[in-house]
């Protein structure tokens, strides 16, 4: 029998390691293993400052994977210790079940584990669920120290809030900023001003806004409504630490997905550590005044119209965002008259004063000019060309979901630093003499992490006011080409959401002419970017009046599978596009086509995301006594039948099925 063929698998989270954790140390710990068991070699994957708590964002681990699903020569997997393969379990779990498909095995060197054995194969789920354990007890103790220091004061590591600036761990007041957040709290209780005033007052009367360490847009220094209610609603400018204000909670549903939420029932030191820049008393009205003036939302005000533009047309001047106006009064017989624009985002929040002007556009006059240009796109018969020949192809991300997804990877990076760090502090016993030196050194560095995600998290909030309304979710590329060709015939018979959704989804942004170049000029729109692939043949005839269009890809100049994504969730709710009603129109301008079972598998993994097996399809149909004239032999003469469909499988067959118009759901037999 010749040797055992491994691979061996390291991973570190930081670079300072306790001894044995460390790369080398791994390496030398699989190199002994190797030689003692006479093991061959064949490669050490390495992963440097990866977090163990899922697969996602361990490269080397990944390509491990696929390496083992290519070769088919390697037996083991050699790992120093169970939590360096994972320390999720189900993550552990399905790894060793993926790479088991391949005839390889698990071998870890500290616990003892071989899953060739039987009582290696008990032992993994066990040790797995262990290690998570560990790890969660590990963060709850550091979460109950930070609430402690709190309590007594002590800071937990972040930005300095605007008015303050950091020396040694103590909030220092900076008297410039400091006269600023004294000003807004006196507008807001003693002159009774919302958060906009007083945005527009500071600018107005050039308090222009100081960049700080943690200013995430320096392109503007001017006051912002959000700007100002964050100031009202910090607590920290009565002198007091406050810690647990947010919090991160897992996202229903997903297996690593988190979000940030306001928690209101936050620690707040009982001793005043630093400068306060307002009293007690100021805070607690400030908090009244804002939980009983708070904007509940007029309904009626602009709110029966769909502004389908919003967030995707481009302010000509300072690139903001542009959003909807409207400006209502009631002539002197009475009747009541309203007109809607479109206004800088920038300028709405900022007012006048700031580093923008209005810049205000009619509404209807610019949402007809990208309407006219669409439908004429669409009509074209060389677009519908360019359109079918990709149909099935993958496309890319908008530029704005690919900036989103890299801040929430860096932000779970830097998570990630900061729980380890937590760790690497608890593991340090009294007994070592340098346990005060070494928790010092690894305080200032979670600071330096925290201070990163602040930083990170007020760049990701921007980013995403700036797509605000302009989600997309997926979507096939055949889903597209039917609901683009059939667009002018059925726009007109969608309801006003169904519009806007419909034009957020296709169209990526809308520049504008600026106020000076549009003396000449009939039109305001300058450029449309679509989120669909557009050739340049195709656009050549359409040029008219200097409109042009920019695709993010142009297929003239791009490989062939070089396309854009465009993502728009199934279903109904905000963001989403009703598919099935859009299809159903769609269907009425079409001629049946015949459905296959391809077709319906497409449908079934898009929508659902699992895939069905031709089997279970055919099976479904018989159930609900449909033809079988287009199933194929293999189908109808199975030899070793394939067990019943799931109940989910079946109904999302019957869905299918359904959607295709194959039956109705009158028509299900029940069984």
């Amino acid at each position: 029998m010749g040797r055992k063929k491994i691979v061996g698998y390291v991973r570190v989270s930081l670079e300072k390691q306790v001894e044995g954790y460390s790369i080398d140390g791994q390496v030398d710990e699989i190199k002994k293993t190797a030689q003692f068991k006479d093991f061959d070699i064949k490669e050490i994957y390495k992963e440097e400052g990866k977090s163990g708590k899922s697969v996602e964002g361990r490269p080397e681990f990944q390509r491990m994977l696929k390496d083992i699903s290519e070769s088919g020569d390697i037996d083991y997997v050699v790992v120093f210790k169970l939590s360096r393969f994972g320390r999720n379990i189900l993550d552990v779990l399905n790894s060793l079940e993926y790479i088991r498909r391949y005839g390889v095995e698990l071998y870890t060197i500290e616990d003892g584990i071989d899953t060739s054995t039987a009582s290696g194969k008990l032992l993994v789920p066990v040790l797995g669920a262990v290690a998570e354990i560990e790890r969660e007890n590990i963060l709850a103790q550091t979460m109950l120290g930070r609430n402690r220091k709190a309590q007594a004061g002590g800071w937990n590591g972040g930005f300095a809030p605007y008015g303050y600036v950091l020396v040694d761990g103590k909030l220092e007041v900076v008297e410039s900023q400091a006269e600023q957040v004294r000003k807004i709290y006196s507008l807001f209780l003693d002159e009774g001003k919302g958060y906009t005033t007083i945005a527009r007052w500071l600018n107005s009367h050039n308090m222009k806004r100081e960049w700080t360490k943690n200013s995430h847009n320096r392109k503007f220094d001017d006051w912002t409504c959000s700007m100002v209610k964050t100031i009202l609603d910090n607590p920290l400018y009565t002198g007091r630490i406050a810690y647990g204000r947010r919090r991160t909670r897992k996202v229903k549903g997903t297996k690593n997905e988190y979000h940030l939420e306001k928690q209101d029932d936050y620690i707040l030191s009982e001793d005043i550590v630093h400068t306060a820049l307002v009293t007690d008393e100021q805070f607690e009205a400030a908090k009244k005044k804002r939980r009983e003036t708070g904007r509940k939302g007029n309904p009626k005000i602009g709110r029966e119209r769909a502004h389908l533009l919003s967030g995707i047309l481009k302010c000509p001047d300072c690139g903001s965002s542009m959003f909807s106006d409207k400006n209502s009064w009631t002539n002197a017989d009475g009747i009541y008259r309203e007109t809607f624009s479109y206004t800088c985002g920038h300028y709405k929040r900022s007012g006048k004063g700031g580093s923008c002007r209005r810049n205000g556009v009619p509404a209807e006059k610019v949402e007809e000019e990208v309407l006219s240009f669409t439908k004429k796109l669409l009509n074209n018969p060389e677009f519908a060309k360019d359109i079918k020949s990709r149909i099935g192809q993958s496309v890319d991300l908008s530029e704005l979901d690919a900036e989103i997804e890299i801040f929430n990877k860096q932000i779970a990076k830097v998570e990630k630093q900061i729980r380890n760090v937590e760790r690497d502090i608890y593991e340090i016993v009294d007994e070592d003499r340098h346990a005060e030196r070494k928790r010092t050194a690894l305080k200032k560095q979670q600071d330096k992490f925290y201070d990163e995600l602040d930083r990170l998290e007020e760049q990701l909030e921007e980013a995403k006011g700036r797509k605000e309304a302009a989600s997309k979710e997926a979507l096939t590329i055949e889903t597209i080409y039917k609901m683009l060709m059939c667009f002018d015939k059925i726009y007109d018979k969608l309801n006003d959401k169904e519009k806007r959704d419909l034009i957020q989804s296709m169209v990526e942004e809308v520049q504008l002419y600026t106020q000076e170049e549009r003396q000449d000029r009939d039109n305001y729109v300058k450029s449309i970017t679509y989120s669909f692939p557009v050739s340049d043949k195709v656009l050549t005839g359409l040029r008219d009046k200097c409109v042009h269009v920019e695709t993010v890809v142009m297929l003239s100049h791009k490989k062939p599978d070089s396309v854009i994504n465009v993502k728009v969730e199934f279903g109904e709710g905000e963001g989403k596009v009703p598919l099935d009603n859009i299809a159903k129109r769609a269907e009425a301008y079409k001629p049946k086509e015949r459905v296959t079972y391809k077709m319906i598998k497409e449908y079934i993994e898009a929508k659902y995301g699992f895939k069905v097996h031709t089997a279970y399809i055919a099976k479904v149909k018989r159930e609900l006594g449909l033809p079988m004239h287009d199933a194929p032999n293999a189908v109808e003469e199975l030899k070793q039948p394939r067990k019943h469909p799931t109940a989910e499988k079946a109904e999302a067959i019957k869905d299918a099925l359904k959607y295709f118009g194959i039956t109705k759901r009158s028509d299900y037999k029940r069984r």
